[in-house]
């Protein structure tokens, strides 16, 4: 997109603004006035971005200008975007949703907003999430609920709803969220943007956590990760956000190797459209089929079934246990629900899968797969989870079986695991497709989401 507008480059992306901004095409200032102006056309309907910063955002945005007139070149110099509620920005609340946290306003920012501001973002405020971030839909007692863009009625996924809705709409160039169990993947899909989970342990989580605390807690496998336009910003924001903690260096990493192909024929997929434990929609079966068609006619080797793959059941069933017993144990007064025995049984099974997953790689480059089993569903409004159910294809079928089910084998592998646009449905719901890649190779995930690329499509409002 060659456009200098400034609402049209919020929407282009942060790679396209920086390069706008660094070439003296626009202006910080103008970007952020864009984006302030979108957000308040926009946001009074969909409820995206509830803690605003506009004022501290223009100082930002006035800062940035006068570094590029000074010759400076940042990453993200005079760049617009948000950050999900969860995350400790200087001044402003991180309460994730819950009343007893609605004045808690940390001191310091997250080591993640620290290296965004350090790279010349300009942050306008915070996105809205799940309550306690846990639920695949966005809907809290302290900011209310985050509505689909194209339909209110439908949920923009969760817990990072926000976050996807803000830059599907174009009130934002980027933005910042966290994975568990999909939190980056299910909104991206649904709202139809790109979302990139890395490699665990890649970027450093200091400045995340529930509030009160500093860190999630030790050995839940949580990530934080992008949301954006395109490919290129994420790849944009892996580079500024990746590395050690100089609190926690012995956390660190080296630097990614690249791209594991330069051209698109020497891509091998595997390609995965059903899972034991959790219905697949034929539009979202479809999308999947037509992604791998797209990189099969580019030169792609596919394949739809190999022995390497680990049982997918057991690895829901694995990753489901530890995330539980991990966070059941975090709670105040809480108890780990499993033997010592058992909560080792479930330490070897991961080690055992990781195993399985790096030979898996050994043949494969990457896994094409669902990201959730249907499209932006309805709001559900029943507390109860085991009484939910989601209509896929006319059949009810279990809630919670479906983020969890498409976001095991990335998580429970620490794998990268990037999400990117599939068409849509008949309902004109965008669909998404997941690209699961070896541990540490995320710039491969990314290369194959870039191949994936359609022209622009017309954002929401």
């Amino acid at each position: 997109m060659a456009t200098t507008n400034p609402t049209e480059l919020l929407s282009a992306g942060a790679a396209r603004c920086a390069e706008a901004l660094a070439s003296a095409q626009v202006s910080a200032a103008a970007l952020c006035e864009a984006a302030i102006a979108r957000i308040e056309s926009l946001d009074g309907a969909l409820n995206a971005v509830v803690v605003r910063d506009f004022e501290r955002a223009r100082r930002q945005a006035a800062q940035a200008d006068a570094a590029l007139a000074r010759g400076e070149r940042r990453a993200l110099l005079g760049v617009p975007m948000t950050v999900k509620e969860a995350f400790n920005v200087a001044g402003l609340p991180t309460s994730w949703g819950l009343p007893p946290f609605r004045g808690s306003v940390p001191a310091q920012d997250a080591v993640a907003v620290q290296r965004l501001k350090a790279a010349g973002a300009v942050i306008l405020g915070k996105t809205n999430v799940a309550a306690a971030l846990a639920d695949w839909q966005c809907d809290n007692p302290v900011y209310g609920r985050t509505v689909h863009p194209l339909d209110a009625h439908r949920t923009p996924g969760g817990s990072s709803g926000g976050a996807a809705v803000a830059v599907a709409t174009g009130m934002v160039a980027l933005e910042l969220g966290s994975d568990l169990m999909g939190s980056l993947r299910i909104p991206a899909a649904f709202c139809g943007v790109h979302a990139h989970k890395p490699s665990h342990g890649l970027l450093p989580t200091r400045g995340f956590a529930f509030p009160g605390t500093e860190e999630p807690p030790a050995g839940l496998p949580s990530v934080i990760g992008p949301i954006g336009h395109c490919a290129q910003d994420l790849a944009l924001a892996l580079d500024v956000l990746a590395g050690p903690d100089a609190m926690c260096t012995a956390d660190g990493h080296g630097r990614l190797p690249a791209p594991r192909h330069a051209a698109a024929s020497g891509w091998r997929v595997l390609v995965v459209t059903s899972h034991p434990q959790a219905a697949v929609g034929a539009d979202v079966r479809a999308a999947v089929e037509s992604a791998a068609r797209r990189l099969a006619d580019a030169g792609a080797v596919l394949a739809h079934q190999s022995e390497l793959l680990p049982d997918l059941a057991e690895v829901g069933d694995t990753y489901g246990g530890i995330v539980q017993t991990v966070l059941a144990h975090a709670e105040p007064g809480g108890q780990s629900p499993l033997s010592l025995r058992a909560w080792f049984d479930l330490l070897a099974a991961r080690t055992r899968i990781r195993a399985q997953l790096r030979t898996l790689f050994t043949q494969f480059d990457a896994v094409l797969c669902p990201v959730f089993g249907c499209a932006a569903f309805e709001h559900v409004s029943e507390p109860d989870w085991s009484r939910r159910t989601l209509a896929i294809d006319g059949r009810a079928t279990p809630y919670g079986a479906q983020g969890a089910a498409w976001s095991s084998l990335a998580s429970l592998g620490g794998l990268p695991a990037t999400v990117a646009p599939a068409g849509r449905t008949a309902g004109r719901l965008p669909l998404g497709v997941q690209i699961v890649g070896p541990y540490f190779e995320d710039r491969s995930t990314l290369a194959l989401a870039a191949l994936l690329a359609d022209p622009p499509v017309n954002r929401p409002g």
